[in-house]
C-alpha cells in the first residue's frame, strides 16, 4: 500500500529541525533585540530567548515591542488644533513667569503639551473613604458633565456609591461618561459595565483587548486616574474606584488631589483626548475658561506612547539631578533604569538627602523580589530607605528641595515610564509642595527605615530569587 505520510521519519525530523529553528531564533534575535531598548531590557529578553528560545519568542512577539496602535497615535496627532486652543485659553487664565520655581514649567511644557498656570485651589485627600464622599458629592452637585477615567471601577460597595451618584446626575440632565482599562477592571468589568449602562452613564474601555489589539502590546495599559465635575473641578492621583480592601488582607492608602482652577482645563483636555482616541467623538470641553479659585501654581503632565520622552521618567530624572537639599519618593513599586539609579546615586554624592518611602506590605511579589533587588546598591550609596508599615502605601508623589511636587498615577518603575499611559500633576507653589512635604513625613513616621547591615542578613536564597526576579525586572 502507498504510504501519504511517514509517521516515524516526520518524528525523526522534528529534533533536527527544532534545534536548527532554535539557534536561528537565537541569532536573528541577537541583531533584533539590542535595537532601541535600553541595555538592561535587551539583555534580559537575550537571556530569556537563549535559553527558552520558541517560547521567548512567543512570548517577545506578545509583549516585547514597545508599540501603541498607530491608529490611535494618528487620531491622538489629530488634536493638535485642539490641544493648542486649551493651551492658550490656560495661559489666558493663569499663565506664570518661567523663573524662581517656575522653572520646570518649559520642559513640562514641552514633554506634555500643557502650560504652567496659577489661579488654582488644592485640596489633599488621603482618606479612602473620605475622598469618595467627597467625589460623591461634587458629582451630586454637577450641573453640565460628569467625566470620570479610572483604572479600576468596580460594582462593589464603593463603586456602587459612585454608579449611584452618576445615575442621580443623570436623572437631573447631566452628561455623564466613563473610561475604563478592561484590564486593571477585568474582575468586575461586565457587571460594572451593566451597571454604568442601567445608570445612563456612557461608557467605553480604554485600550480595548482583543484578536485585533495583537498589532500592539496588550499589556499597554490606560493607568490615568482623572475625575472631572463640570470642567470646574478635577481629581488627580493614584486612587481607584473600588474598595480599599479589595485584595484580602490588605488595606489601600491613597494621597489625590481635588483642585478647582485653570489646571482643570487640561485635565478635561486629557480626557476628551482619550475618549475621542476611543470613540472618534470630541466631546465640548465646558467652560471656555476656567475661573481662578485660588492662589496654587501647578501643571498637568501627561505621559504615555503619545507622548514623546517618556515624559514622566524625563521630568523626575532631571528634577533629582537639579535638587540642592532633599529629594521624597514614594511609590508601591519601585522598578528603577540606569538614568533613575544613576541621579539617585549623583544626587546623595552631592550632599542632597535622598528619601525613598516604600510599603512593607505588597500585593506584587514578583514586582517586591525585583524591587529588593535594587535596595543594597541604593543602601550603600547613602539613600534612606524607609517602610512604611500600616497599609499598602499605594499612593505615587515625588517633593524636590520643598519647591516642586508631583502627585499622580505614576510609579516610580519601568512600566509607568515606557508603557503605561499617565498623568500627573506638578505642584510648583511653596503652599501646595507644603502640604505635600507634611503628608510625605506622616508616611515618613509610620515607617521603618531599612538598614544596610541588616537587609545583607536575609538569607542566601532569598538573595538569588531577587537577583533571578531583577533579570526579568525590565520586562514587569
Amino acid at each position: 500500500m502507498f504510504q501519504l505520510f511517514d509517521f516515524p521519519q516526520a518524528i525523526a525530523l522534528l529534533g533536527p529541525v527544532y534545534l536548527v529553528g532554535s539557534w536561528l531564533i537565537r541569532v536573528v534575535m541577537l541583531g533584533i533585540l539590542p535595537l532601541k531598548r535600553s541595555p538592561q531590557a535587551a539583555t534580559s529578553w537575550l537571556l530569556l530567548i537563549f535559553l527558552w528560545p520558541v517560547p521567548g519568542l512567543v512570548l517577545f512577539l506578545a509583549i516585547g515591542r514597545a508599540r501603541g496602535s498607530q491608529s490611535r497615535r494618528e487620531r491622538h496627532l489629530s488634536l493638535g488644533p485642539f490641544f493648542a486652543e486649551t493651551s492658550a485659553a490656560m495661559a489666558k487664565a493663569g499663565s506664570l513667569p518661567l523663573d524662581g520655581p517656575y522653572y520646570v514649567a518649559d520642559l513640562a511644557a514641552k514633554l506634555g503639551g500643557f502650560p504652567a498656570v496659577s489661579g488654582n485651589a488644592m485640596e489633599f485627600l488621603d482618606d479612602y473613604d473620605g475622598m469618595i464622599d467627597r467625589l460623591v458629592g461634587d458629582i451630586d452637585n454637577a450641573r453640565a458633565h460628569v467625566r470620570i477615567m479610572v483604572y479600576i471601577f468596580a460594582n462593589d460597595a464603593t463603586g456602587s456609591k459612585v454608579i449611584a451618584a452618576l445615575a442621580r446626575a443623570g436623572e437631573r440632565g447631566v452628561a455623564c461618561h466613563v473610561l475604563l482599562d478592561p484590564v486593571g477592571s477585568h474582575h468586575w468589568r461586565r457587571a460594572t459595565l451593566a451597571a454604568l449602562a442601567d445608570a445612563g452613564v456612557q461608557v467605553r474601555d480604554t485600550l480595548p483587548v482583543s484578536l485585533l489589539s495583537l498589532r500592539r502590546r496588550s499589556d499597554m495599559r490606560n493607568h490615568r486616574k482623572l475625575f472631572i465635575i463640570d470642567g470646574l473641578i478635577g481629581y488627580a492621583g493614584s486612587q481607584n474606584l473600588v474598595n480599599k480592601a479589595f485584595r484580602p488582607g490588605i488595606l489601600n492608602q491613597e494621597m489625590v488631589v481635588r483642585v478647582s482652577g485653570p489646571v482643570v482645563m487640561a485635565m478635561t483636555a486629557v480626557f476628551l483626548a482619550d475618549w475621542y482616541c476611543e470613540t472618534r467623538t470630541l466631546l465640548k470641553p465646558g467652560p471656555e475658561i476656567a475661573p481662578i479659585q485660588g492662589h496654587a501654581a501647578a501643571l498637568l503632565l501627561p505621559s504615555g506612547a503619545e507622548y514623546p520622552l517618556r515624559g514622566f521618567e524625563t521630568m523626575l530624572v532631571w528634577l533629582i539631578h537639579s535638587a540642592c537639599q532633599r529629594v521624597i519618593l514614594t511609590t508601591p513599586y519601585f522598578i528603577p533604569d540606569e538614568a533613575l539609579q544613576n541621579a539617585l546615586q549623583i544626587a546623595v554624592a552631592r550632599g542632597v538627602e535622598v528619601i525613598l518611602i516604600v510599603s512593607a506590605i505588597t500585593d506584587q511579589p514578583l514586582v517586591r523580589l525585583a524591587q529588593c533587588s535594587y535596595y543594597d546598591d541604593l543602601l550603600c550609596a547613602g539613600v534612606r530607605i524607609m517602610c512604611f508599615q500600616k497599609h499598602l502605601l499605594h499612593a505615587k508623589n515625588v517633593s524636590i528641595d520643598g519647591r516642586v511636587g508631583i502627585v499622580g498615577s505614576s510609579n516610580i518603575d519601568v512600566r509607568s515610564f515606557q508603557l503605561n499611559e499617565e498623568v500627573s500633576l506638578v505642584l510648583l507653589d511653596p503652599a501646595s509642595v507644603g502640604q505635600l512635604v507634611t503628608l510625605q513625613e506622616q508616611a515618613i513616621s509610620g515607617s521603618e527605615p531599612l538598614d544596610l547591615a541588616t537587609w545583607r542578613q536575609r538569607s542566601k536564597p532569598r538573595q538569588l530569587v531577587e537577583g533571578l526576579a531583577r533579570l526579568v525586572s525590565p520586562l514587569l
